[in-house]
C-alpha cells in the first residue's frame, strides 16, 4: 500500500475556499434572519410604549405616541376631578356609552374615565374630522368657551368642546368623546399604553 504525496498548495486552497465560502454563508444569512424581526415602522404601527409619569405634576399633560396618535397623560387635580360630575347635564355622552368597546375600555366606563382617578389617559384627536384639540384647563372665561367653563379641551377647527375627562359637549360637531386607548400601570409611575392584560 503506497502513499499518495499530499499537495499542501491544494489542501491550502480548499481550507482557505472553505472558511470563505463559510464567511460568505454568515453574511447572506444575517439580512434574512434579521428581515424575521418586525420593523421600526411595525413596531411604531402597533407596539406598545411606556411612558414615565413620575415628574408630571397635578394640572399638567405630557403627550407620548402610540400608532402614529399622540396620546396624552393629564395629572389632574382636585378641582379639575370635582368638576366632572358639575358638567354631566351639559355632555352629550356623559357614561360613556356610545361605542364603548371602541372607545372606552371597561376599566374606565366610570365618571373618570380613568383607572386612576386622577390619571387621564386619551388619545388627543377629535371625534369629528381628526383635528387635535387644544389645551384649556384654566376655568372661566375665554374666546370661543361658554363663560361657566370648567377647563377641558377645546378643537380648534369647528369648535368641538370636551371635559377634563375627554367628553364631548352636547351640540357639538364630534360625535363621541374622546378614546381611551388600552392601558396598564407596570408600577406607580410607569404605565404601557397599548396593552391592558392586567388591568
Amino acid at each position: 500500500m503506497s502513499d499518495t504525496p499530499v499537495d499542501t498548495s491544494k489542501r491550502t486552497w480548499l481550507i482557505a475556499s472553505s472558511c470563505a465560502g463559510a464567511v460568505g454563508a454568515g453574511f447572506t444569512a444575517v439580512p434574512f434572519v434579521s428581515s424575521f424581526q418586525p420593523s421600526e415602522r411595525a413596531k411604531a404601527a402597533g407596539a406598545a410604549v411606556e411612558a414615565d409619569i413620575s415628574a408630571l405634576k397635578p394640572g399638567e399633560k405630557m403627550t407620548v405616541e402610540w400608532r402614529g396618535k399622540p396620546v396624552w397623560i393629564v395629572r389632574r387635580t382636585p378641582e379639575q376631578l370635582a368638576s366632572l360630575k358639575k358638567v354631566d347635564p351639559l355632555l352629550a355622552d356623559p357614561k360613556s356609552q356610545r361605542k364603548p368597546d371602541e372607545l372606552t375600555p371597561a376599566y374606565a366606563r366610570n365618571e373618570d374615565r380613568s383607572i386612576k382617578p386622577e390619571v387621564l389617559v386619551v388619545v388627543g384627536i377629535c371625534s369629528h374630522l381628526g383635528c387635535s384639540p387644544s389645551d384649556k384647563f384654566q376655568p372661566g372665561v375665554q374666546p370661543s368657551l361658554p363663560d361657566d367653563w370648567a377647563g377641558g379641551f377645546l378643537c380648534p377647527c369647528h369648535g368641538s368642546t370636551f371635559d377634563m375627562a375627554g367628553r364631548v359637549y352636547k351640540n357639538k360637531p364630534a360625535p363621541d368623546n374622546l378614546e381611551v386607548p388600552p392601558h396598564m400601570y407596570l408600577s406607580d409611575n410607569r404605565l404601557l399604553i397599548g396593552e391592558d392584560k392586567k388591568a
